[in-house]
């Protein structure tokens, strides 16, 4: 996953770092899981792993994905070219 692939501050120095003040301590562990399975995945179907609640995003163009961290925060993105981007997190519901 390339740096240039994150909306969200917080996520990007996370990813980066292992920390950041930008994300609440007990969001943090279930963020850094999912940054690691957005990293390794090859294709959507790699990220479809129980209690992510990984689905697609009705009314989107292109196509943007989700999978829930806490509560309505869910880890938003879209798929290009074998990888995620505009990656972000967000209250979605």
């Amino acid at each position: 996953m390339d740096r240039r692939n994150f909306k969200h501050r917080g996520l990007k120095e996370l990813f980066l770092n292992g920390r950041t003040s930008k994300i609440g301590p007990n969001f943090k562990p279930k963020c850094l899981r999912i940054l690691d399975i957005l990293e390794n995945a090859e294709t959507l179907k790699d990220l479809n792993i129980p209690g992510l609640d990984f689905h697609k995003l009705v009314g989107f163009n292109p196509d943007r994905y989700s999978m829930h961290v806490n509560g309505n925060w869910c880890i938003t993105f879209a798929w290009a070219d074998g990888e995620p981007i505009d990656i972000n997190l967000e209250d979605y519901h």
